[in-house]
């Protein structure tokens, strides 16, 4: 049953929470049927493996690559990494390859010490560098976010002294979470296939 206001509200979860992957599982899954059948989905994972912090996003990529699913496309690995230097041209690519993208975007992000080892999961974009204010454009008409550390100063350093362990246990709840939701959608045998190129 789809709750009123469910769908505009974030969902934010920390990564010890027992039953995560079912919220998070749930929640995708919820955001992910609402998708018409003819646009596809496009996974965008944001960041660098040259930072503990901001790796997040290349290590859910990486972890979704293993699947080799025929049903989404993926950018942003940590072979292949989507960041500040290519973002454009990552979204530039994707708009001529796809025809009408729904673009999951995942990324770290930086908050309050409370939140720290929370997964959060929303309708519109993620805003990549936003953290370590840089002027990146949104990614994403649904986004998932690790928070990875405390925000609010020196967020370069912040980012680059980031427990891995944290890191890597929120990619995988991410990377499994997302796939199943994305299986879990009866649509996903009419999934169109991307232009070749």
């Amino acid at each position: 049953m789809k709750l009123p206001g469910m769908k505009e509200t974030p969902l934010k979860v920390p990564y010890t929470e027992p039953n995560i992957t079912g919220l998070l599982i749930n929640r995708m899954t919820y955001l992910l049927d609402t998708v018409s059948p003819d646009r596809r989905i496009v996974v965008v994972c944001v960041g660098t493996d040259r930072s503990t912090g901001d790796s997040l996003g290349p290590l859910v990529g990486t972890s979704l690559g293993k699947y080799r699913s025929p049903f989404f496309d993926l950018y942003g690995t940590l072979e292949e990494p989507v960041h500040a230097m290519n973002l454009d041209d990552t979204l530039i690519e994707i708009n001529k390859r796809v025809r009408k993208p729904f673009i999951v975007g995942i990324d770290a992000c930086l908050g309050q010490a409370a939140s720290v080892g929370c997964i959060q999961v929303g309708t519109g974009p993620v805003r990549p560098g936003a953290g370590v204010n840089k002027d990146l454009p949104p990614v994403g008409d649904i986004h998932i976010t690790g928070i990875v550390n405390v925000g609010g100063f020196m967020e370069y350093f912040v980012l680059q002294n980031t427990r891995l362990h944290l890191v890597m246990r929120m990619a995988d709840i991410i990377a499994h979470s997302l796939f199943s939701s994305i299986m879990k959608c009866t649509r996903t045998a009419t999934y169109p296939a991307a232009t070749p190129d």
